[in-house]
């Protein structure tokens, strides 16, 4: 069993076999944090990091990383580990997460994959296609296009290039249409050509998905009042001194939710109140987004309604434990 009886010492993985690893999805503020702190503690495991913004050092109140007490004898992973000038992207997260966990499988660690970056938990469990880089003219190019002709025009040239690609794009997934685009201008081949050279370090079997679903009501609440307390302490510092780099706006780090708007306030264009209020309301639309995202990307997984960390601790024990035995 991997819930362990009160004072002992969770039993170790047997040998022959990976140790579990669990995957947390879910909403900004749905209490993905504590919850992972608290399985790692029961559980002997260690957290690694799935949030494309945590990943930004410089930035750990505003992109809410765990806090100093909540790493207290938990060991974290690929938490600001990346300069704010740096694009940092979903394949290297790819294979930065694949040499954490296989160093914790080897150690017979057990993993807990936590965040709110779809995209990360999405390439993790299904693989990432080997695409070669994408040269910064074809990026360029690409760009130029999309946002001289609109998504239509680029959209038909990508269908009649890769229309198993492009029929798998949402209308208004200006991201996607543009990343499909750009691998048939470099490549020539269309993505889905890729596909074969998938290959997730997730072993079948000893792996687990699960998404926080609290109500959207009081999900939003808990944004506006955790910005407020992002606030207070120290996001705007945080902010100031990334203003005072002068770094490119597109870079992700400077699109960080808050950011654009407080970066407005440090420069005298805005007012706090209007940038606090301008951050909250971003915020809950891109919490609203992550619902969408968790409903069509991973159907599968399990959902967890609960909010107290206690409801939630149980009902995740209770399926690792079944994947221990089978």
């Amino acid at each position: 069993m991997l819930t362990p009886a009160p004072d002992s010492r969770p039993p170790e993985t047997p040998p022959g076999r990976s140790p579990p690893v669990l995957l947390i999805h879910g909403p900004t503020t749905s209490g993905k944090t504590g919850l992972s702190v608290a399985l790692a503690k029961q559980l002997g495991a260690e957290i690694v990091n799935a949030d494309a913004m945590q990943v930004y050092r410089d930035l750990r109140v505003l992109t809410a990383q765990p806090t100093e007490a909540e790493r207290q004898n938990v060991a974290h992973h690929l938490f600001g580990f990346v300069d704010p000038a740096e694009r940092f992207s979903a394949g290297r997260w790819f294979d930065a997460v694949s040499v954490v966990l296989a160093d914790m499988a080897a150690r017979g660690k057990p993993a807990i994959v936590v965040g709110g970056t779809g995209l990360y938990l999405h390439v993790l469990a299904q693989g990432l296609a080997d695409i070669p880089p994408i040269p910064e003219e074809v990026k360029a190019e690409a760009k130029s296009l999309l946002e001289g002709a609109g998504q239509a025009i680029v959209r038909e040239r990508l269908r009649l290039a890769d229309p198993e690609s492009e029929a798998r794009i949402q209308e208004g997934d200006r991201v996607r249409l543009l990343r499909a685009f750009e691998v048939w201008l470099a490549t020539g081949r269309p993505m889905s050509a890729f596909q074969d050279s998938k290959a997730s370090p997730l072993t079948p079997g000893r792996w687990l998905g699960v998404c926080l679903h609290p109500p959207r009501e009081t999900l939003y609440g808990r944004i506006d009042h955790r910005f407020e307390a992002m606030i207070a302490g120290g996001a705007l510092e945080e902010v100031r001194a990334l203003s005072a780099r002068k770094l490119p706006p597109d870079l992700p780090a400077m699109r960080a939710h808050g950011a654009p708007w407080l970066i407005a306030h440090v420069r005298g264009l805005m007012d706090l109140k209007d940038a606090i209020g301008l951050s909250k309301r971003d915020t809950r639309r891109y919490a609203k987004r992550q619902f969408t995202w968790i409903g069509r990307q991973f159907p599968h997984w399990v959902r967890i309604p609960a909010e107290a960390t206690e409801q939630r601790l149980r009902v995740i024990s209770s399926l690792l434990a079944e994947i221990d035995r089978a």
